[in-house]
């Protein structure tokens, strides 16, 4: 939670992808889940505060609201799955999503509203049944020609949204107040080293770990779903 709560501030999004498998394996994906949504929502709060001005609603708005109407189908489905299967399937969404970013894919139907629409639709779907909404966004963002000064501060107010919603729909996890305390230190301890390392650390370096370290995380819970199945 502390790297990802680093690289989060320093990017804007990153968060989900690093914590969320390892999390997921600890706790069990349900709960792995749903406190990723509330450390990735707390974490973009933080980093909003000061770049609040350059959010383009008009811009970001057709991905929150395609994000809320189908959170709760993620919600539905995730809470139906059995645990190695849902294990393979944040396994799978996580490197897919990786691959796709790594790859610097470029998809017309993700650039305009249209591409808005299916960005935040299938985020919101990925973010409360695996955790990890981001991907979509950058990939629009992408798509779109966004810069990075426009790119981090539309992220952490989508992050934001989407987190708020996943965490209506799931409910809060269910920790000890020891948990609970760490995971906040853990959370304030990545805010502050980031905010340190931010004029410091090249983007491209930043976006380099991001990836290999999702890219691990990924493989690791797919592996552990697939051996639950087996």
């Amino acid at each position: 939670m502390v790297l990802g709560a680093l690289v989060q501030w320093l990017t804007g999004m990153g968060f989900a992808l690093i914590a969320v498998p390892v999390l997921v394996l600890v706790l069990g994906p349900g709960q792995g889940v749903v406190l990723a949504n509330c450390a990735a929502g707390a974490i973009s709060v933080v980093g909003l505060a000061t770049g609040w001005r350059r959010v383009r609603i008009g811009a970001v708005g057709p991905l929150v609201i395609a994000a809320a109407c189908t959170v709760p189908v993620g919600s539905w489905v995730a809470a139906r799955l059995p645990t190695p299967v849902l294990l393979a399937c944040v396994g799978i969404l996580v490197t897919m999503a990786v691959t796709f970013v790594m790859a610097g894919t470029r998809l017309p139907a993700l650039a305009g509203t249209r591409g808005a629409v299916t960005a935040g639709a299938v985020g919101g779907f990925m973010n409360s049944a695996a955790g990890v909404g981001g991907p979509p966004y950058s990939l629009y963002a992408m798509n779109s020609g966004w810069s990075v000064r426009d790119f981090v501060p539309n992220a952490q107010f989508y992050g934001i949204v989407v987190n708020a919603f996943s965490v209506a729909a799931n409910g809060l996890p269910r920790l000890s107040g020891s948990a609970w305390s760490v995971a906040l230190a853990a959370l304030v301890a990545g805010a502050l080293l980031g905010r340190a390392l931010a004029p410091r650390v090249p983007e491209r370096w930043v976006r380099r770990l991001i990836l290999s370290l999702a890219l691990a995380g990924g493989l690791s819970v797919l592996a552990k779903g697939v051996e639950g199945m087996m």
